[in-house]
């Protein structure tokens, strides 16, 4: 159970990105999951957003949904990222680098910040009360600059505070990041592929499978860099008559021999 300091911290964090982002309009469709249906586990409506939890060491963005999406979603995606992961994606393998807001220890994690969260000309500050190491600090930042009003973070309480964006964190990222669509996630023919990749001559390859591991699909794709310097990624992948339970693999083809390195599964729900 999240404590009350912590709750008490989140109210004024609330307060002060009110203030930061009083002036925001609202973002435009399509931020993640763009062929996703805007619903939360409870079958309300509301905006789709990502935060990036931990799998296999490296960072993995998983869906929330914002409920209001009348509201600034940035804030809401803050404190549903200082959450963590859920009891179903703990099973999956989804871990967090963020401090627990109540740790059983007595040691402070978030539950001891100060101050919240502020956004001005694109910095978000994140007042925090000690260092964080490199994966949740890549965390944090990976699920702020989701956000086009946000291109890097300052957090206080880290090393030296300075700003920094995605691009300080290579090594805590995968080789290829799918960013939409997402584990869950319902889409439509044709699928709309997005995300980063640092891989041989940018080249990424796909594979769609049904829900027997069929291989339905097989296609590629090119990032706008690669070999050493991550790009991004967007296409799509067309699957007609194609419906139900589908996991779309990417990844990168050995040059030696073919096989398949740095893979990267997300399962969807194919709607017709």
């Amino acid at each position: 159970m999240i404590s009350e300091q912590f709750a008490c911290t989140m109210r004024r964090m609330g307060r002060v990105a009110a203030i930061a982002v009083l002036g925001f309009s609202l973002l435009a469709a399509g931020c993640t999951g763009d062929d996703a249906s805007p619903t939360d586990a409870d079958g309300r409506t509301g905006r789709e957003v990502a935060i990036y939890l931990v799998r296999d060491g490296k960072m993995a963005p998983v869906r929330r949904i914002v409920r209001n999406p009348a509201l600034d979603p940035v804030y809401p995606t803050l404190r549903m990222l200082f959450e963590g992961p859920t009891e179903d994606e703990r099973g999956s393998g989804y871990e967090t680098a963020v401090s627990d807001p109540d740790p059983a220890d007595g040691t402070s994690g978030t539950s001891g910040q100060e101050g919240g969260l502020s956004v001005a000309g694109g910095t978000a500050t994140l007042e925090w009360e000690r260092a964080l190491d490199d994966l949740a600090l890549a965390q944090i930042v990976h699920t702020l600059t989701q956000f086009p009003t946000i291109d890097r973070v300052v957090v206080h309480g880290d090393d030296d505070g300075r700003p920094v964006s995605r691009k300080a964190f290579e090594e805590e990222a995968p080789q290829i990041l799918i960013e939409s669509p997402l584990d869950g996630d319902i889409v439509r023919s044709p699928i709309r592929l997005r995300g980063t990749a640092n891989v041989f001559e940018a080249t990424v390859s796909i594979e769609v499978r049904d829900g027997t591991g069929t291989v339905v699909l097989e296609a590629f794709t090119t990032a706008t860099s690669g070999t050493g310097t991550r790009g991004t990624f967007d296409t799509e992948l067309v699957l007609p008559g194609a419906n139900g339970t589908m996991t779309i693999v990417a990844f990168e083809s050995s040059a030696k021999d073919g096989k398949p390195l740095h893979v990267t599964e997300v399962q969807v729900t194919v709607e017709l």
